[in-house]
């Protein structure tokens, strides 16, 4: 005969991973509360038994007939056909008698219903009929309301997922007698509902308040209790975070804002300063101490309760950008807009405060598209967090994460997103990349030698000093902290390559889009860390984009910049003739804007310093001259500070071009006119004019300007009475620009008050008058008052005649 098989199957190890620690608590709460029934049920039954024989001990005992007689709906058929069956007591011997009253004082007789036969104990079949079992059922009309049922989580067996529910208490009239005897110490009286009472707008408000101030007590509470001590306190994060679900709709959108922050804060402080992995199976199943369970238990509850507090900010701005009303009605569809703020707030928070901890991509990742989103207040916080971020990242992991992410979303949206999120770029501290791969080849970093390699070429006494040589490279190593210094090169390069492959689509696909000002800002920046093999495409395509005619001046300006950024650094190798550049700078000075905006001037005072100063070898002296007579013109027509930063910039290039000195005497130098439309530097006989424009500004407003102006009139001395003082001859013209500046409405140098000396003589009051009406007056005032008495009777008779 075949063995029986065992169908009871070990579980899988996937099984046993996915049974989590929370299931199983769930689990063991399912029993107890199965254990807590069961003996409330055996309590209940032992009360109605103690009853029943208290009723039988009182009580002359009727065992034969039916104890429920006064329930509607019995068998009347068969009560007739058991009365005459049953035989009359006067017939039956006494100790049958006897037999029944001993047999009527038990309480089985009482307690059930003579008419089943069944036993009392009988246990369940397994083929029992169905609707004779429901037929047994009395049919009573339904009265009471029918109970609601609680969900609760489900059990995993064997077998598969078993769900769970309990039935939710309903406040019933007609109580058991289990329930009204553990209502009566308690309570002692019976509830009386009391009819709501209608509050007035002032009675609401003091009572909004005081709800409030409860629930920020409370928050308060849990709060310092989980700051005092994170390890013991973290099943408290659970109870604040269950707050974010507040009921009450008087106080529930308050509440709700104020845990946000709160939780915010929470985990900025009680973070620790690593990323928490989850742990192997074979670490769970080693023995550790105490100390590092309650660490892990912490770190567990930690990393969970912050995910759920991440899913809940991402549902609530959802729940915004959706705009449907939950069923439960608590907080208005006007609400959700300041919930969704303060979730936002919270989420730029953590992405600049926890760039290492857990779900640091999952927050980048939700932040990036509310960067190009309609509210201008939600998109302007997103991208201050991500500049925070690119500031203050040094190694450039967290930099690389977000880089990623929004290449990949402006590319999505096909270039249609705001100038703002690529002007984020600009923050990125990137200054060195990979060194390139012809230099990497002569410096190669030092190998060690694998142990086939030592066995094969070296001695045992070689090997052992080889050995301890080579710990002793990799102990220095760690102290130069070269290997983190190459993870950081490596980082940056990888992200300025994600960065110009950005940039360079737009020129490609988008041109005439609004992001190509931010676009050639960053090439302008980054444009020294460009490959030198993409050098001459780049430079024809910036041209193209000028002689277009499709750009503003300033979006010239960045395309100029850029030009001479990329030739000043490895593009001196190049053999390009940047004259067009130049040229398209000498007619772009008239364009600026004079108004309050600057707009441009710093961008021109900028490429000044690359075009002229730094290639003074390739600059000609006829070019020099007409790009400093224009710049005079211009700073007649621009405000103080932009006029600061020009007459410094011509400062330096007097010291750099000495012979430009020319344009200080009157007399012209050799023939020609000089022609101020004509916008070719080196055709418009600038050396046959003068800076006649000096003259005029030796009498602006500003006296930085006057102080300026009179310097260079003196030939822009180093020493001297005409000399400038070192705060203003140590500065470039970009600081100076910005050192001067009005923009926060503040004058520097402040304007002097005008308290002078020579106290005026002042006439005061009679000194106005003439001498002979003041005389009048005083002997008029100096005459004292004789009471008369009043008489109104005479006035009154003349009146009447």
């Amino acid at each position: 005969m075949k063995a029986r098989r065992n169908k009871k199957q070990v579980p899988s190890f996937r099984k046993l991973l996915k049974t989590s620690k929370v299931k199983l608590e769930n689990k063991l709460k399912n029993k107890q509360f199965k254990q807590q029934s069961t003996l409330k049920k055996y309590r209940k039954e032992q009360r109605k038994l103690r009853q029943a024989v208290k009723d039988a001990v009182s009580k002359k005992p009727v065992p034969l007939e039916d104890p429920k007689e006064k329930r509607p709906g019995k068998r009347i058929e068969r009560e007739e056909e058991e009365e005459e069956e049953a035989l009359p007591l006067d017939m039956m011997d006494e100790d049958d008698l006897q037999l029944m009253k001993d047999l009527g004082q038990r309480a089985s007789f009482l307690t059930r219903d003579i008419s089943s036969s069944e036993p009392v104990h009988v246990k369940k079949r397994k083929h029992e009929s169905v609707i004779d079992k429901y037929e047994k059922i009395p049919r009573t009309l339904q009265t009471a309301p029918e109970k609601e049922l609680i969900h609760l989580l489900p059990i995993k067996d064997k077998s598969g997922i078993i769900p769970q529910t309990r039935e939710k208490p309903v406040i019933d009239s007609n109580h058991d007698e289990e329930d009204q005897e553990e209502m009566e110490p308690e309570e002692g009286n019976e509830i009386i509902e009391k009819p709501i009472k209608e509050l007035t707008l002032e009675e609401h408000l003091i009572e909004r308040k005081k709800k409030l101030q409860e629930r920020k007590m409370h928050i308060a509470a849990l709060a310092s209790a989980i700051l005092s001590d994170p390890e013991s306190n973290i099943k408290k994060l659970k109870e604040l975070r269950s707050m974010l679900m507040e009921q009450d709709p008087d106080v529930a959108v308050t509440v709700r804002k104020l845990v946000i922050v709160s939780l915010m804060e929470l985990f900025k402080d009680i973070t620790p300063s690593y990323k928490i992995r989850p742990l192997t199976e074979a670490e769970k199943s080693t023995k550790i101490r105490k100390e590092t369970q309650k660490l892990r238990e912490f770190e567990e509850g930690l990393v969970s309760q912050y995910k759920f507090y991440l899913e809940n900010l991402e549902q609530m701005i959802k729940d915004w950008k959706q705009r449907k009303l939950k069923k439960s009605n608590v907080v208005s569809l006007k609400a959700y807009k300041g919930l969704a703020e303060v979730a936002v707030k919270s989420l730029c928070e953590l992405l600049v405060a926890l760039p290492h901890f857990n779900f640091h991509n999952n927050i980048i990742v939700l932040i990036v598209p509310l960067m190009n989103d309609m509210s201008k207040l939600i998109s302007e916080m997103c991208c201050e967090a991500v500049k925070k971020l690119f500031k203050q990242d040094k190694l450039g992991q967290a930099s690389l994460g977000v880089i990623k992410v929004i290449s990949g979303y402006v590319k999505g949206r096909n270039y249609e997103v705001r100038p703002e999120m690529l002007k984020t770029f600009l923050c990125l501290r990137i200054k060195e990349i990979e060194v390139k791969k012809d230099t990497e080849d002569i410096n190669k970093p030092k190998k060690f030698m694998t142990f086939k390699e030592k066995r094969k070429t070296l001695s045992r006494m070689q090997r052992k000093w080889k050995k301890a040589e080579e710990k002793l490279e990799r102990e220095l190593r760690e102290a130069e902290a070269s290997e983190s210094t190459e993870k950081k090169l490596k980082l940056h390069t990888e992200t300025l390559n994600i960065v110009f492959v950005t940039y360079f689509r737009i020129l490609k696909k988008a041109q005439r889009s609004p992001l190509l000002p931010a676009v050639l800002e960053g090439l302008a920046k980054f444009a020294h860390l460009i490959n030198v093999e993409f050098f001459d495409d780049l430079l024809v395509v910036l041209h193209s984009l000028i002689e277009s005619g499709d750009l503003s001046y300033q979006e010239s300006l960045h395309c100029v910049q850029t030009a001479f950024h990329i030739l000043s650094g490895q593009g001196d190798v190049l053999n390009i003739d940047p004259m067009k550049f130049y040229t398209h700078l000498y007619k772009t000075l008239f364009k600026l804007h004079a108004g309050a905006t600057n707009e441009g001037v710093e961008t021109v005072l900028q490429c000044l310093d690359v075009m002229l100063t730094k290639r003074r070898k390739q600059v000609s002296q006829q070019r020099a001259l007409a790009f400093i007579k224009r710049l005079c013109t211009l700073a007649l027509h621009v405000l103080p500070n932009s006029s600061i930063g020009i007459l410094a910039t011509n400062r330096i290039l007097m010291h750099t071009f000495p012979k430009t000195d020319l344009l200080l005497d009157n007399e012209s130098q050799g023939s020609g006119v000089f022609l101020p439309e004509l916008d070719e530097p080196e055709y418009c006989n600038a050396q046959n004019t003068a800076l006649w424009e000096l003259h005029a500004l030796r009498r602006h407003y500003h006296p930085i300007v006057r102080r300026l102006a009179v310097h260079l009139i003196a030939g822009a001395p180093s020493e001297g009475s005409e000399a400038l003082k070192p705060e203003l001859s140590r500065r470039s013209a970009a600081e100076l620009f910005e050192a001067y500046s009005m923009a926060a409405m503040t004058f520097n140098p402040p304007v002097e008050s005008s308290n002078s000396k020579r106290k005026d003589k002042v006439l005061q009051g009679d000194s106005f008058l003439n001498e002979e009406l003041n005389q009048l007056i005083k002997r008029h005032c100096s005459q004292v008052a004789t009471p008369l008495p009043l008489d109104f009777t005479k006035c009154l008779e003349t009146s009447l005649r």
